[in-house]
């Protein structure tokens, strides 16, 4: 059945069995991946998912079903399903918003991406290792190489009026080249997430992997002790997409987070300005509106170091009686509505990656962290991660460090946040938003070297 046609007649099936309020939640996802190893196809993935959800409001209580087919019989389903599950819900109920906001007029998907072949996709990344092979003596072999296009289009309605739709689309690329020097082995790594399949170029990627791991060899050890450090924007992009919650007004009214009580304060540096923008060209989380059906807009959370707000949806606003921020969000239209960043990002400023470094006498570049899942406490911003990088002495770089671990305090970090530099570079790989950050400059963590 036609979506229009399968909206309409749920509405008025919902309408007759009782339901004051509905909502109609469309999504649709086309993936394909391909994976490449020593010049051969080593997996292979085009799929499609879609399905929808509904959520109605029945005698007061908000009850959820959802199908993946769009026929009579699911409608039947859906509102079933809806009515028996509001019954037995007993948290306060949720609203559903009236849809007569004004909406940006953005548009995020890229018709030309969708053009590009799959064979054309694959005889790039089997050019790219190819490159990564033949860059240096010393690679070993490509770890992996894989290419990867999604594209997604949503849509929303419900009975008061609301009316929605959009869609978003991305590539990316991601390389791992192993080197090998004696008996010494390191992997250098190279992402690339663009819109514009042509602007990908297979010599820049293969460089970046290998020179990345050529790096990390002879490795040395270095006094164990607090040290100024850079962290690099991978690193810090991976650290804030840790600690990313603690923003949302849902971990705030649970106690889950450090930041209860402290709008208005100064919780960072004053070089750190955190902002949420869902309307990034690039960003693979952009949209004009969130799973509620709530506006989108830039919103600024840390302003020069103090805390301005946090992302509220329409549950956690209503409680915090404020508006909420457009930040209601559905991991799938099987799931329920949390709180989630678009693409949340540190502000970049002026400084150069080299010119943070090279102000130092001593110091180390944090390039990568690991153990980000185990070492790191969301509530109380402590952490202990294993992490890699070099040594600076002078301004310069000495060389790489052997693995490292590094255990301070997130919003300490945060507040210790002496330069901000201008190479803002957003991490694909994060769950929780699409999360960036450029390099930092920060006065002081203990670092331990293996």
């Amino acid at each position: 059945m036609e979506l229009v046609k399968f909206r309409d007649q749920l509405f008025i099936e919902g309408e007759k069995l009782g339901f004051s309020d509905i909502e109609l939640y469309y999504e649709k996802s086309s993936n394909f991946s391909c994976q490449i190893f020593k010049g051969e196809i080593d997996g292979y993935e085009s799929s499609t998912v879609g399905g929808v959800s509904v959520r109605g409001l029945y005698n007061g209580k908000m009850g959820y079903a959802y199908t993946e087919k769009l026929d009579e019989d699911s409608i039947k389903f859906l509102l079933e399903n809806a009515k028996e599950n509001a019954q037995l819900i007993e948290d306060d109920p949720e609203e559903l918003f009236a849809g007569n906001a004004k909406y940006e007029e953005v548009n995020f998907f890229s018709p030309a991406l969708t053009e590009v072949s799959a064979e054309d996709k694959i005889a790039f990344l089997k050019d790219v290792e190819k490159k990564v092979l033949a860059y240096d003596p010393r690679v070993d072999q490509v770890d992996f190489a894989v290419i990867q296009d999604e594209s997604s289009e949503k849509a929303l309605f419900n009975n008061k009026g609301l009316a929605l739709s959009d869609q978003n689309n991305f590539l990316f690329v991601a390389v791992s080249a192993l080197v090998k020097e004696g008996e010494e082995i390191k992997n250098g790594m190279c992402i690339k997430l663009t819109k514009d399949f042509t602007s990908l170029n297979a010599d820049e990627i293969a460089k970046t992997a290998v020179e990345e791991a050529l790096s990390y060899l002879g490795g040395k050890t270095y006094p164990n002790k607090k040290y100024p450090v850079i962290l690099k924007n991978t690193a810090v992009a991976s650290l804030l997409a840790v600690f990313a919650p603690s923003f949302s007004a849902e971990a705030v009214q649970k106690g889950q987070s450090l930041l209860k009580g402290k709008l208005g304060e100064t919780i960072a540096s004053d070089k750190v300005t955190l902002l949420d923008d869902p309307f990034l060209p690039e960003g693979i989380k952009s949209s004009t509106f969130d799973s509620e059906g709530v506006p989108t807009k830039k919103l600024t959370v840390v302003e020069n170091g103090k805390l301005n707000s946090y992302f509220y949806n329409l549950k956690t606003a209503k409680k915090d009686g404020v508006e909420s921020t457009g930040h209601g969000y559905k991991s799938s239209y099987k799931g329920t509505v949390g709180v989630t960043p678009s693409n949340f990002y540190i502000e970049p400023a002026e400084s150069s990656y080299e010119q943070l470094y090279s102000s130092l006498e001593e110091g180390i570049i944090i390039t990568e962290l690991a153990g980000l899942h185990s070492g790191a406490n969301q509530i109380s911003g402590d952490f202990s991660l294993m992490a890699y990088g070099y040594y600076v002495k002078e301004g310069k770089i000495e060389g790489a460090t052997n693995l490292m671990t590094i255990a301070g305090n997130f919003f300490e970090v945060l507040r210790d946040v002496e330069e901000v530099g201008s190479d803002l570079k957003f991490s694909p790989m994060g769950g929780y938003g699409y999360i960036g950050s450029p390099s930092l400059k920060i006065k002081s963590i203990a670092v331990t070297v293996d």
